[in-house]
């Protein structure tokens, strides 16, 4: 982690917050869904969802295979612009999920050079429906942020929808 960059945790709704870009807890068809997946695509509008169909597919269905990362518009959102990642369903942590939660993160924070991103937030990717263990999913999402060596984004928000998730980010962060 640089010096110069800021890490948050904040219990707010993220589809609310005023940054460059917030991160979708999306699935591979980016279709919308349930959770921080269904908030966004709602609060961002029909546009969205439009853009998010036009994303060419890599095989039968996925248009952003677990790990990977896309970039769209924000639309109606006050956030700039929507990555969307697909962390891993857990199943025991056997099957690549924690180097695929860990690529979720790194692809994410790809983009903050190519589109100027100086802030972004990130729901707990994998925690909601996929299953993944909060405290394990939570130690992935602090060890890739504060390893990125570059010089964007400058401030990293970890945004959670409940108190107990927000703590459990507090407790890592301050390891």
């Amino acid at each position: 982690m640089l010096a110069g960059m800021r890490i948050e945790v904040v219990e707010a709704d993220i589809t609310t917050l005023e940054v460059d870009a917030i991160v979708n807890a999306a699935n591979e068809a980016l279709a919308g869904g349930g959770g921080v997946d269904g908030a966004i695509h709602r609060a961002a509008g029909p546009e969205l969802v439009a853009v998010c169909l036009a994303i060419p597919r890599v095989g039968t269905y996925a248009r952003c295979p677990t790990g990977q990362a896309r970039i769209t518009p924000g639309f109606r959102l006050p956030a700039r612009y929507v990555i969307h990642t697909v962390g891993p369903i857990w199943h025991g942590g056997n099957r690549a999920e924690p180097e695929l939660l860990a690529q979720c993160y790194r692809n994410s924070l790809s983009y903050a050079d190519e589109y100027d991103l100086h802030s972004i937030a990130f729901p707990a990717i994998s925690c909601g429906v996929f299953g993944y263990p909060v405290e394990k999913a939570v130690a992935i999402a602090v060890r890739e942020v504060r390893a990125w060596t570059f010089a964007l984004p400058e401030r990293v928000i970890f945004c959670c929808f409940s108190g107990a998730m927000a703590e459990a980010y507090r407790r890592t962060l301050d390891q």
